[in-house]
């Protein structure tokens, strides 16, 4: 894959990630009361509570793979598997533009 059309995947990806991880709990905690149980009345917003925090989870895991994508692509490696050093197709490069390893690894 072309430096530019990496940094152009790379980009768009960053900017998604981003915009979703201040999408995502933004209003912080819904739940005023440490105490309170699934089931409990007014309890209805326990749930997105624990639905944000696995989604800032799962993005913030996502932003650090990018991360290291960038590392890869200024130091030259970036589209190499880090377990084989083989290519990574270009169309799993597209799709997942932080991805480190081929579909088979």
């Amino acid at each position: 894959m072309e430096p530019e059309r990496a940094k152009e995947l790379l980009a768009a990806e960053r900017a998604r990630i981003e915009a979703a991880i201040a999408a995502v709990g933004h209003d912080g905690p819904l739940e005023a009361s440490e105490r309170r149980e699934p089931g409990d009345r007014d309890s209805e917003d326990l749930y997105q509570d624990e639905f944000d925090a696995g989604r800032a989870e799962h993005l913030t895991a996502e932003l650090e793979a990018l991360e290291r994508a960038e590392a890869r692509l200024a130091a030259g490696t970036y589209g190499l598997s880090v377990v084989s050093g083989e290519p990574i197709p270009d169309a799993r490069l597209e799709a997942v533009p932080a991805a480190d390893r081929a579909v088979d690894e």
